[in-house]
């Protein structure tokens, strides 16, 4: 039988490293494009004020960088690690997005990032702009992979079961690539890292000119900040959109559970606003917006919206054809020439994913009860209460932020970017919102998905490591530590950046000469700072 505690300290191990890893990932994403819009404007106008905020904010962009790759790498081990039978079972398609993003994407980002840092006095200026173009579009091509992937789970489209191999494997790797669920989930995350980039750009403009210091370079990264993060915020709510209309598609029971809606609603179905639990579990007190829900997710007004019970009843119709489809599969591996059986599981294999959900109760899933199969429907149903409020969260900070940057819009216009003290102030302060609203994204993405690890074909408990729980708590525990002493030292590193001011030279980490043990950031000339780093 499934060790339960094992499954669930291994996605914490998972959810852990992930999370901690997505801290650095947007504001990758958002400071490339940002730093390569500044290098534009000092090729264009050669005045060294844009080519200063470049050395800056990419010195910035370069730490994140770092920390990025550092703690993203480990992500991929635990693919074989904690989950060897998720591995084994989908690595023929989940394999070859991550590969491609090592080989492309992930290569062509480093090696640029080199020439962006050591190049400035061997390339030309338009060489030189190139290459930060190049950068970030190498960070984005990274995202687009992972996202791939990741959109793979979440709607595997182009792949079916092979019962002589005993795992999934590509049938169109054109429809992986170019799956619906991944292009909305790439596009909406990189408007999220831009938004975050822009964010971060804002806050650090807002501190420099609340003390006064370099106000020239501030008051230009705060319009730069305030045009990309306006288009980025309407961005983000857009494309969101757009995302919730294919989960609708392929996900409903995510969609459900999103709003607490257990009772299928008439076209088109209202919105709820704001909801508390009753004494049942189920929604109590609401506030909703009439045909708003049915608008956004079915783009109709003739389309009802399911709820849970309806899906789990539906659940419960695919588990019977799955025990149908997995007494076929046993027929074939004890005879590989019954054609009968490969017919019979040619019609029913794709609801082989809902009858291994009976695992959890009994390995004989050809002969569970009744009350077995409803039991396994109901776990397809993921915690509501904690999505419920997530999404609200998220959806609240999305729209905040279209107001946020409309405001820093008009009075960039205007001119007024240093005029306002609270406003400055309170821009410092809004700096961890956009992590929350991605972190609650991703929450949502991926706690919403339960029970599955890839959508209606393998349950998340049937995909681990066959570890002891001694294992996952030592190893969990030391990826918590040692993430958060890689993040301590991150904010130190950029602290010591922003304290420091940006500089005409290349800026380079070099240890103190009062504390060797220490760090601070000296400006040295770009040859010195070569040669000293190369050493």
């Amino acid at each position: 039988m499934i060790d339960m505690l094992v499954v669930d300290l291994s996605r914490w191990q998972f959810a852990a490293t992930a999370m901690y890893h997505f801290i650095f990932v947007p504001l990758t994403l958002g400071l490339s494009f940002m730093m390569a819009i500044m290098e534009s404007v000092y090729v264009m106008t050669g005045r060294q004020v844009w080519r200063k905020a470049t050395l800056f904010w990419g010195t910035l962009f370069g730490i994140n960088f770092a920390m990025g790759v550092a703690t993203g790498i480990v992500m991929e081990f635990q693919f074989g690690m904690n989950w060897s039978y998720y591995s084994h079972y989908v690595g023929d398609i989940f394999g070859a997005p991550l590969a491609i993003e090592g080989l492309m994407a992930f290569f062509l980002e480093a090696t640029f990032i080199g020439l962006f840092f050591f190049g400035w006095d061997r390339l030309s200026k338009v060489g030189h702009l190139v290459v930060t173009w190049l950068t970030a579009l190498g960070a984005n091509f990274s995202a687009l992979w992972i996202l791939v992937a990741n959109g793979w789970m979440q709607n595997p489209v182009g792949a079916k079961f092979n019962p002589d191999t005993m795992r999934m494997e590509i049938t169109d790797f054109m429809a992986v690539i170019f799956n619906p669920v991944a292009q909305a989930k790439f596009v909406h995350t990189v408007s999220a890292g831009y938004l975050t980039g822009a964010v971060f750009v804002l806050a650090i403009s807002s501190l420099f000119l609340i003390k006064g210091k370099h106000v020239e370079l501030a008051r230009r990264s705060a319009v730069v900040a305030a045009s990309f993060g306006l288009a980025s915020a309407l961005s983000v709510v857009v494309l969101g959109d757009e995302s919730g209309y294919v989960a609708t598609e392929h996900q409903m029971m995510k969609i459900a559970a999103l709003e607490a809606m257990y009772e299928t609603e008439p076209a088109p179905a209202p919105w709820t606003l704001i909801g508390l639990p009753g004494a049942d579990g189920r929604l109590g007190f609401h506030i909703s917006i009439p045909w708003l829900g049915g608008l956004i997710t079915t783009r109709s007004f003739d389309r009802p919206l399911p709820g849970i019970d309806e899906l789990v009843e539906r659940a419960e119709d695919r588990i019977r054809s799955g025990i149908i489809a997995y007494n076929a599969l046993q027929q074939i591996r004890a005879d590989a020439t019954d054609q009968d059986a490969r017919a019979v599981f040619d019609d029913y294999w794709a609801d082989l994913g809902y009858g291994l959900l009976l695992k959890k109760y009994r390995a004989d899933i050809e002969n569970a009860t009744e009350d077995e199969i409803v039991m396994a429907a109901q776990d397809t149903v993921p915690s509501v209460w904690p999505l419920f409020w997530t999404f609200r969260i998220m959806m609240g900070l999305g729209f905040f932020y279209i107001g946020f940057f409309a405001l820093w819009f008009y009075r960039a216009s205007r001119g007024w970017i240093d005029t306002h003290k609270p406003l400055l102030w309170f821009s410092l302060f809004t700096l961890p919102l956009p992590w929350i609203a991605i972190e609650s994204g991703w929450f949502i993405a991926e706690f919403g998905r339960q029970p599955w690890v890839v959508e209606g074909v393998l349950p998340t408990f049937y995909a681990a490591s066959g570890l002891t729980v001694i294992d996952l708590v030592l190893s969990l525990s030391m990826f918590v530590l040692i993430y958060t002493v890689l993040i301590v030292i991150m904010v130190l590193l950029m602290v010591r950046v922003i304290k420091a001011g940006p500089k005409d030279n290349l800026l380079a980490i070099m240890p103190a000469a009062d504390d060797e043990d220490d760090f601070v950031i000296a400006a040295l000339p770009a040859n010195r700072a070569t040669q000293e780093l190369g050493s």
